[in-house]
């Protein structure tokens, strides 16, 4: 990977791969973040999710906003939280997390981050398919099933993917101009296509719904939390490296927890007020197709047009990180070459979900579910670090050898990597997964519990990893962050 320490414009391929940005060219502020997360979503993937929370918790409107604000808008700020760390160690998260776990220890964290993005990606690229096929289907009277035109389904998969490359090969620079500007042609795009939505909407039914127990809302707030913020907090520290020492870190809270949260709380409870006395959306193998079929013909063209380029944004953010993760775990190659190496992954897992497996958003829910686990862990002992850890070596960050700093004992910081183990262990013991009702995978021994029955699982999880690695000691460098030019192995 190089280490050059020539800037970077719009238009201009990043050289920089994982290690540390020189001070100087640190020139970042908020406002790039606010458009970054806020472009990362505006996908239509947050209409089905809060058609859940109506079709199948059966919250009541009122209650599908509040857990939109708290599950989305909080589980964003916990991401402007991990930002910080970005700011002070000038490296991608992963890459900082070396100084937490071990340069062996964090292994384990990386491929469970590197699985999640890559899993994200492959569900973005495949509704992204599924909108091309909805769009060839009204302007050239092709099939809209995946398996009924396979070749076409290669082709769209393969056009989305390529789309993604151009911006996220390019690297960060280009990144931030690409989702910035965007925002304004799909942020619009979106909300004409939710007003004609709009009268679709059961109002009587809206306002006669009863409302849900408290215990429904709990699980939900536990459901868009792992489905919005939670996926990407892992991902926090690969944006905000560029930003000015200056920033504060309100600033970059605030950043992702709006930025993200506006869409996502409009287009959750757009969802949730579109699933009242109809639970398709919620329910769809397509969710496309069934967002589609509310549209007059002249109408559908948009509103394809849109959810595309939400998705495309969505998939921009993610592949970038997931070519900085997949270097965190040791590859030599450039930083372009492991964008592509994540573009080949998720082209295949494009193909399984569009011409193989039978079903869309059973799959989606297993791996959320099944992720979120590990993720939360180790936000939990990362957000702990942060309470002390103000400075990060360059140099050791990057020593993946037994003279690094980082190596404590035996490439392993037992501490942290401990704590994160046991907390996951004891995650999925409040954990149930099933692809259907009556399709069960896995119930752990307190899935029957009240944390369990109410999806809490993953507060336990992050309060055990952050309360275990803080008894055990956790963090005890108190150093002052120092200007990268100047830092050196303490």
């Amino acid at each position: 990977m190089s280490t050059s320490s020539t800037p970077q414009g719009a238009g201009q391929l990043e050289t920089r791969g994982i290690e540390p940005v020189p001070e100087a060219e640190c020139n970042g502020h908020p406002l790039q973040l606010f458009w970054v997360w806020f472009a990362a979503n505006i996908s239509i993937l947050g209409l089905p999710l809060g058609a859940t929370l109506v079709a199948f918790q059966h919250l009541a409107i009122w209650q599908t906003i509040v857990v939109a604000v708290v599950g989305a808008v909080g589980s964003f700020a916990v991401v402007g939280v991990t930002s910080i760390a970005g700011r002070r160690g000038r490296a991608p998260s992963l890459t900082l997390s070396r100084a937490i776990f071990g340069v062996r220890g964090n292994i384990g964290p990386t491929i469970v981050s590197l699985m999640s993005r890559l899993g994200w990606e492959t569900v973005n690229s495949t509704t992204a398919a599924f909108v091309l096929l909805s769009l060839f289907s009204i302007l050239f009277g092709t099939p809209t099933e995946a398996k009924n035109a396979p070749i076409m389904t290669l082709v769209f998969i393969a056009v989305f993917v390529l789309l993604t490359l151009s911006v996220s090969g390019l690297g960060h620079a280009t990144l931030l101009v690409i989702q910035r500007l965007s925002t304004y042609v799909f942020g619009v795009l979106n909300i004409i296509v939710g007003a004609f939505l709009l009268v679709h909407i059961d109002w009587n039914a809206v306002w006669s719904a009863t409302p849900a127990p408290t215990s429904a809302m709990i699980i939900g707030i536990g459901t868009m939390a792992a489905g919005t913020g939670i996926g990407w907090a892992n991902a926090g520290a690969d944006m905000s490296r560029y930003q000015h020492r200056s920033v504060r870190a309100g600033g970059l809270v605030a950043s992702a927890a709006f930025g993200a949260g506006i869409p996502l709380v409009l287009l959750i409870t757009l969802g949730g007020l579109l699933s009242v006395g109809n639970d398709s959306l919620a329910s769809a193998t397509d969710p496309i197709a069934a967002i589609r079929e509310l549209l007059p013909t002249w109408m559908a063209v948009p509103y394809l047009l849109t959810a595309f380029g939400g998705l495309l944004l969505s998939n921009n953010l993610s592949v970038y990180s997931a070519g900085l993760t997949t270097l965190t775990l040791g590859l030599k190659i450039k930083r372009v070459h492991a964008v592509i190496v994540d573009i080949v992954v998720i082209f295949a897992g494009s193909i399984y979900f569009m011409l193989i497996a039978d079903s869309f958003y059973g799959p989606f829910i297993t791996f959320i579910s099944l992720l979120a686990v590990p993720i939360t862990a180790w936000v939990g002992i990362f957000v702990v670090d942060l309470l002390h850890r103000h400075f990060y070596s360059p140099t050791d960050l990057l020593n993946v050898s037994p003279t690094s700093a980082y190596w404590y004992k035996g490439g392993i910081e037992w501490r942290a990597f401990g704590a994160w183990a046991l907390a996951i262990v004891l995650g999925f013991s409040f954990t149930s997964i099933a692809t259907s009702a009556d399709n069960v995978l896995f119930r752990g021994p307190l899935a029957d519990s009240w944390f369990g029955h109410n999806g809490l699982g993953w507060v336990v999880t992050f309060i055990v990893a952050g309360g275990v690695y803080a008894a055990l000691g956790g963090c005890r460098d108190r150093r002052p962050a120092q200007l990268q030019g100047s830092a050196h192995a303490g």
